[in-house]
């Protein structure tokens, strides 16, 4: 059993890639890495997790918004992901998380981002369900 209805998959996935790289891009001069860290252990993200409709049908800068409200989050200086990864590891985990119904919390020491970081070279040509699969098999 998947973590919640497939109507969600596609837009949850779209829109948490969209976030990440929205941080990365947005604010250059922080660390991504810590935004990411937090995101995926966050209230926020639970309520993802747990399908609940208000969070999971929020766009890239709502979820943004509400991350930093709900969180009190704000950024740590540092440095950004850079080109397409931020927003590969954002569907990433959010496909992951999905695909194998298991809390976010976890997504993140299952796969920590550190391997992720080095095996999106590998990886991320390949369909993203392919690429989850080959990580969740290792």
């Amino acid at each position: 059993m998947k973590a919640y209805a497939e109507d969600y998959l596609n837009d949850v996935v779209e829109n948490q890639g969209k976030l990440f790289d929205f941080v990365a891009q947005s604010y250059p001069d922080t660390d991504t890495e810590d935004f990411i860290k937090t995101y995926m252990t966050s209230k926020t993200r639970k309520s993802i997790d747990e399908a609940k409709a208000y969070v999971t049908t929020m766009d890239a800068k709502e979820l943004w918004a509400y991350f930093t409200g709900t969180e009190q989050y704000a950024l740590k200086s540092g440095k950004a992901l850079d080109g397409f990864m931020p927003d590969w590891i954002g569907e990433f985990y959010a496909y992951y998380q999905w695909y194998y119904n298991i809390p976010s919390s976890e997504v993140i020491k299952k796969v920590p981002l550190d391997f992720l970081k080095k095996a999106y070279y590998g990886l991320h040509d390949l369909e993203l369900d392919l690429a989850v699969q080959k990580v969740g098999e290792a």
